[in-house]
C-alpha cells in the first residue's frame, strides 16, 4: 500500500486553514453581536445643546489659560 504524501500534506493544509478560516468567521460574528449589544445597553453619549455647550467652552478656555501660564514659566525659568 503506497500513499502519496504530497496528497496528505494538501489535506492536512486544507484541514487547519479550514479551521483557522472558520475561527475567524466564529470570532468576526462574535464581535459583531458583542458590539451591538454594548451599544445597545452602554451608548455613547451624543454632544449636548444648550447649557452644557456654555460649560465644555468654559472649560477648554481654563484649558488654554493653564498651557498658556505653563509655556510662560517654562520661559522664564
Amino acid at each position: 500500500m503506497e500513499t502519496n504524501l504530497v496528497i496528505e500534506g494538501l489535506k492536512f493544509m486544507i484541514l487547519g486553514m479550514g479551521t483557522v478560516f472558520v475561527f475567524l468567521i466564529v470570532m468576526i460574528v462574535c464581535m459583531n453581536i458583542m458590539s451591538s449589544v454594548i451599544n445597545k445597553f452602554f451608548p455613547e453619549p451624543q454632544p449636548g445643546a444648550g447649557a452644557s455647550g456654555t460649560g465644555a467652552q468654559s472649560d477648554k478656555k481654563k484649558i488654554v489659560a493653564a498651557i498658556t501660564a505653563a509655556i510662560a514659566h517654562h520661559r522664564q525659568g
